[in-house]
């Protein structure tokens, strides 16, 4: 995980998405880019004054090794409370690419139930929200924890839905995050 400014020139057409519309574009190769965040297999850049979302998959494009999701596997026996404590670690690794907190510790997450579908095999139901109401990337990060959700081992189905009650305020943040964003 990196906080810290980087310079790159993109090696190649990479794919991107605009932050905060949500919007699919291409950088060009050759383009000037500055890294602002490098967080949860994602990577937040600037490129002429507007920010762009880059996938891990495309992280050549940036300068360094391509990763793909990993599937999540468990130490012991696959049970509900073992899935549930792996979901809330997945959603851990998931970040708005505005702010350098992942969305469990911005307090987005308001529940994640998992039920049993049949031996070893569940469903997992979460309930989150965003910043703003108006998030163009709203449905791009509750994608993203639904995908992370499914790489976990033994879950079979996954849904997650944005909801806006109660409405999120600052005060949802945990004590470490806000420290981190200097809000205390």
């Amino acid at each position: 995980m990196s906080y810290t400014r980087q310079d790159v020139i993109v090696s190649r057409d990479c794919p991107a998405v605009t932050v905060p519309y949500g919007s699919a574009v291409t950088i060009e190769k050759g383009c000037e880019a500055t890294i602002t965040q490098q967080l949860g297999g994602t990577y937040t850049v600037m490129v002429q004054g507007n920010l762009y979302r880059v996938e891990g998959v495309d992280g050549d494009a940036l300068g360094f090794e391509p990763t793909e999701a990993v599937k999540h596997m468990h130490d012991g026996p696959v049970t509900a409370q073992a899935v549930e404590d792996a979901s809330w670690s997945m959603l851990a690794t998931c970040f708005d690419p505005e702010i350098p907190v992942d969305i469990v510790n911005l307090g987005l997450v308001y529940s994640c139930k998992v039920t049993e579908l049949d031996h070893e095999r569940y469903r997992v139901d979460v309930n989150m929200t965003l910043t703003a109401p108006g998030c163009g990337m709203g449905t791009m990060i509750a994608d993203e924890a639904r995908d992370k959700i499914l790489s976990i081992h033994g879950v079979d189905e996954a849904k997650v839905d944005l909801v806006w009650d109660p409405p999120w305020s600052r005060e949802m943040i945990s004590e470490p995050a806000r420290l981190q964003l200097g809000l205390m």
